[in-house]
């Protein structure tokens, strides 16, 4: 795409001389022109004759609108007139147009009245930037014209975007179908409405200015789409750039703190009860190999251990050190590690930000950026890395190694993940709490754990992101190789913020979270049992190698409620082919179904649920199996959990293997199958159709996101 970007800032500059905060209507057709943006035919008439001329020469019918630096909105104004069809409707609509304007702002610096091509037909929709706190420049895009502010029926991606972006955008709302052509009406030009999202894109990226754009309503028909009128918000305010450290740094620095050969525990104790004192003892009983240094002004030494009245008095390299004492003490400590070159400094203790002392954070920070600490904290309970049997935590101890890395912002979170994995038998590579991120975030997590070969899947609770963009940069690239799952909380609280645009006001922060989550291939929990149980299931589930699912199940109630639960995590069941039904049916008694959902029905035998199932796994058709079972007699819980793990161990034999989930409904013994089938690499829940497809469903979303499929 062709661009002026000298014109575009020719135009900005002459707005900020000019002391003004938005571009008039001619300005911002100068600047749609400059990137290619496509706008109707206008000229501005300082007179009516002049309006007559214009009109005359476009071609009847046109739109006529106040332009005016001091009237964004010009509907409400008075200050648009549409339909004018002839030359003296074109001087009677610039007379009311002018009146109008002095009455609604008396003082209003008035330019003139815009003379625009009218746009007939077409899909009307909005295409719109805002710039986010966490994200910065976002591109929209959603249904538009009058009634864009009630349906908000919009979609959000970082800018600039891409055209594969920007296609993804016209599919991600609710009313796509409409663009597609419904009832006879024309599919839009769908190449033409990308292209305008991301001319918009890199427009607002280019020049960071710009803070809220909307080109509202475009008119998109079946060979073009024009944007009918454009607003422009700029913001000259100059902003600091965000601290953001290298990613070799980063990297370097988090091997050393997460993966350390020494540890300090500054405020090591003897003394029971105290925090220094359970770090100390997570550290040594939770086999630790690595040097542990506790620092105490008057103590010999504690736990066995020599004690230092300072990190500085130590002769040999400290890699990290966990503070274990006062808030008010935190900051003459920090600077002793950062004269002893410690990579990273775990800061427990609570008093800071969270609790009305931002300026005793805000000293922390300057210390760790003056001596290159990276600070994790403070207002935490540690980590734990299980791999190098570390638990730099006063919390209980956990030793059973996995392949999940999971962190959480808040203390009581961590505490759930704690008791969770341990409940679940789950085992993780790390825990880590991040409190009130004052310096180290998600973003650093990401990087460590993208290389760290004992993690598979990194599994993120937030309150907010820091610097959503350096998030979403990372995570894109990272998800392509490991899942990366996020429980984002406060979905409810930031609502549309006061805005000058129709996007503006549109961009509740939540949605934007959404939408960025999703450009990422970032999977998204709901809830923190989802958070969990996505952790613990999506790392044990082969990589499906295509979209079609089938459902097996004893029973008729449970296939219909699974079904419901595919429709709700966009998974696609496989119309059955009519040879795959005749194979089906020689297993299952004839008053089953063997459709989809296959219903071998209640009353049959282990053998029944085996041939179907192995079935299900031979054919090349299918690609992921559901296994609804239903508790009888016949067929006990703990006989389903065997023959399955024994259909699928033979079909692993010989090089086949698909992602299988199952549903258990039965008395309490289905809780053991339960677990055995997990233990065995079925993700299964009793007395849930819902938890075993939304694993599967999550899985899957992080195999589409990776290109996998």
């Amino acid at each position: 795409m062709m661009k002026d970007k000298a014109k575009v800032r020719q135009i900005l500059d002459a707005v900020k001389v000019g002391g003004r905060d938005a571009l008039t209507a001619p300005e911002g057709k100068l600047v749609c022109d400059a990137y290619g943006i496509a706008v109707p035919q206008e000229g501005t008439a300082t007179n009516a004759t002049e309006a007559q001329k214009m009109a005359a020469a476009m071609g009847f019918p046109v739109v006529m609108k106040i332009v005016s630096p001091d009237i964004l909105h010009k509907t409400e104004a008075g200050g648009v007139i549409v339909g004018v069809k002839s030359a003296e409707e074109a001087a009677i609509a610039y007379d009311t147009i002018i009146a109008n304007a002095k009455k609604y702002k008396a003082d209003a610096s008035i330019i003139g009245v815009q003379v625009q091509q009218m746009l007939k037909g077409g899909q009307e929709v909005i295409i719109g930037a805002v710039t986010d706190s966490s994200f910065g420049k976002l591109v929209a895009f959603g249904l538009g014209g009058v009634l864009v502010e009630v349906l908000k029926d919009i979609t959000f991606r970082l800018a600039p975007a891409s055209m594969a972006d920007a296609y993804s955008m016209l599919d991600g709302i609710q009313a796509a179908e409409m663009l597609k052509g419904v009832r006879g009406s024309d599919p839009v030009d769908r190449e033409a409405l990308a292209k305008l999202i991301v001319g918009v894109s890199e427009l607002v990226s280019d020049f960071p200015e710009i803070s809220e754009m909307d080109l509202n309503p475009v008119f998109a028909s079946k060979d073009s789409a024009i944007a009918a009128d454009v607003r422009i918000v700029l913001d000259f305010t100059v902003k600091v750039p965000r601290y953001r450290p290298a990613e070799s740094d980063v990297l370097q620095a988090m091997n050393r703190i997460l993966q350390p050969r020494s540890v300090a525990v500054i405020g090591a104790s003897a003394e029971t009860g105290k925090i220094g004192n359970s770090v100390m003892k997570n550290l040594i009983n939770g086999g630790y190999k690595g040097n542990i240094y506790p620092i105490h002004p008057k103590a010999e030494e504690i736990l066995g251990y020599k004690a230092y009245k300072s990190v500085k008095d130590v002769f040999g390299e400290i890699d990290t050190a966990v503070f274990a004492i006062p808030a008010k003490l935190v900051a003459a400590a920090l600077i002793e590690c950062g004269e002893k070159k410690i990579a990273g400094a775990v800061l427990i203790p609570s008093g800071f930000a969270e609790s009305g002392e931002p300026a005793l954070q805000e000293e922390l920070v300057a210390i760790g950026r003056k001596y290159h600490i990276r600070l994790m904290g403070p207002n935490i309970y540690g980590f734990y890395h299980t791999h190098v049997n570390l638990c730099a935590t006063f919390c209980t101890a956990y030793d059973v190694k996995g392949s999940v890395a999971l962190s959480s912002q808040s203390g009581g979170i961590g505490m759930a993940i704690i008791g969770f994995s341990r409940s679940a038998k789950m085992g993780v590579s790390a825990i880590v709490g991040l409190g009130n991120k004052s310096d180290i975030n998600e973003n650093d997590l990401l990087i460590f754990f993208e290389q760290d070969p004992n993690t598979k899947v990194i599994a993120q609770h937030c309150e907010d992101l820091k610097d959503g963009r350096a998030f979403a940069e990372v995570a894109r690239r990272v998800s392509r190789k490991k899942p990366v799952i996020v429980l984002k909380a406060g979905r409810t609280l930031a609502g549309a913020k006061a805005a000058s645009s129709h996007t503006g006001a549109l961009a509740g922060n939540d949605k934007i979270y959404e939408d960025v989550f999703k450009q990422c291939g970032v999977i998204r929990a709901r809830s923190l049992r989802e958070l969990l149980e996505f952790a613990r299931g999506v790392p044990i589930l082969p990589t499906p190698k295509g979209e079609n699912i089938v459902i097996i199940t004893g029973a008729g109630g449970s296939g219909v409620l699974l079904s419901d639960a595919c429709g709700d995590n966009k998974l696609q069941l496989m119309p059955m082919p009519a040879d795959l039904d005749t194979a089906f049916r020689k297993f299952i008694p004839p008053f089953g179904s063997a459709g989809n959902p296959v219903d071998i029905t209640g009353g049959e035998p282990p053998q029944t649920y085996k041939n179907t199932v192995l079935l299900g796994l031979s054919d090349e058709r299918i690609h992921a199996l559901i296994l609804g079972y239903w508790h009888t007699i016949v067929t006990p819980p703990m006989v389903f959990a065997r023959i399955m793990v024994e259909a699928r161990d033979e079909m692993r034999a010989k090089g086949i293997e698909k992602p299988m989930v199952a549903s258990l409904a039965g008395d309490v013994e289905v809780e053991e199958a339960a677990q055995y089938l997990y233990e065995h690499g079925i993700p299964a829940y009793a007395y849930s159709t819902e938890l075993p497809v939304q694993v599967l469903g999550a899985k899957y979303q992080w195999a589409r996101g990776a290109g996998l499929l």
